[in-house]
């Protein structure tokens, strides 16, 4: 799957994008959350308050767990407003 990171996500872990396969490990958003502040002290840090991050799975934004497939491009950006 591709991962897509914006605005200030992308700025603190340092990246806008990377591919991951799905695993017995990551199979849904919500195991791709807990995997993720894994991965060392910035990712941690960035998905430590999900209320400042919002998920889009093939560019549909969810608000609950949703099953992830290999091929399903995930987004991780910060809350929008307008104005």
């Amino acid at each position: 799957m591709t991962i897509l990171y914006f605005a200030w996500l992308r700025t603190k872990l340092g990246m806008s994008t990377e591919d991951l396969p799905c695993s017995d490990e990551v199979f849904d958003t919500d195991s791709l959350v807990a995997w993720m502040k894994t991965r060392g002290p910035a990712f941690a840090e960035v998905f430590s308050d999900l209320e400042v991050v919002r998920i889009a799975v093939n560019q549909e934004y969810i608000t609950s767990n949703t099953p992830l497939k290999d091929g399903d491009e995930v987004a991780f950006f910060p809350p929008v407003t307008g104005g």
